[in-house]
């Protein structure tokens, strides 16, 4: 048997990079995954095509986590074609690069809107699954919101708060939920490039993360013990230290 074996998880934002990578690790370990897309329907369709390739039942919804109903629907959607719902994976994020003094009001906000409101709605969303399932939400955070980095001001604030958003819903939704985070460093997913290279030699464990990395931190928290919750994992090879 397979940990996973029976039970359903969703993973948003699993079109490409690590959140394809967090939806293939969870299929391989016998769970039906349902992913969320938003721009990228080849990729989405392509990852879907790789599930079920490896033999695990899984579905595609379009999903703008900017959109309250959009993702209410996904996540009803998911639950009904499964049946049940046990693992809600919040991947889906924003990334950008701006001086702190030029951050705009609508870049900070859609920041936000994407990296702590949306997993907060979808959350919202899968709690009456995930309570009648004992379910476990992991919420993907970043080492940005532990460490301040002066040219990602709204990023680093909108991980952050996504991190205590972690620790109080493993508060309120004790002991039904799980709630847990993972917390990349420097990943790298495709082809490695000079570009990368300065964070592999300030890294303690000389070398950038992988995509896989990130997808055994999410594993754990899946298929570990229910006990663990509130929890933030830092997978960054001691880059943050």
């Amino acid at each position: 048997m397979k940990p996973l074996q029976g039970q359903v998880a969703l993973v948003t934002g699993a079109a490409k990079r690590i959140g394809r990578g967090l939806a293939l690790a969870l299929g391989e370990a016998g769970a039906s995954v349902a992913i969320t897309w938003r721009d990228s329907e080849p990729q989405a369709r392509q990852t879907l095509a790789d599930l079920e390739r490896l033999g695990v039942n899984a579905a595609a919804f379009r999903a703008d986590l900017r959109n309250p109903a959009q993702i209410r629907t996904a996540v009803e959607s998911a639950a009904a074609k499964f049946g049940r719902l046990d693992i809600l994976v919040n991947n889906a994020g924003r990334f950008e690069t701006t001086a702190l003094e030029s951050i705009t009001i609508e870049q900070w906000d859609a920041m936000f809107e994407t990296n702590t409101r949306g997993p907060f709605l979808a959350a919202q969303a899968a709690y009456p699954h995930l309570k009648a399932a004992r379910g476990r939400i992991v919420n993907i955070g970043s080492l940005g919101g532990m460490h301040p980095w002066p040219t990602h001001a709204h990023y680093c604030t909108s991980k952050a708060a996504l991190h205590m958003l972690t620790r109080t819903m493993s508060k309120a939704w004790a002991p039904e939920i799980s709630v847990n985070c993972v917390a990349p460093g420097m990943i790298v997913s495709g082809e490695v490039t000079e570009e990368y290279e300065p964070f592999a030699r300030r890294t303690p464990m000389k070398r950038n993360g992988t995509v896989e990395d990130v997808a055994a931190a999410v594993l754990f928290f899946a298929t570990g013990p229910h006990f663990i919750t509130g929890q933030i994992l830092s997978v960054d090879g001691g880059l943050g230290l």
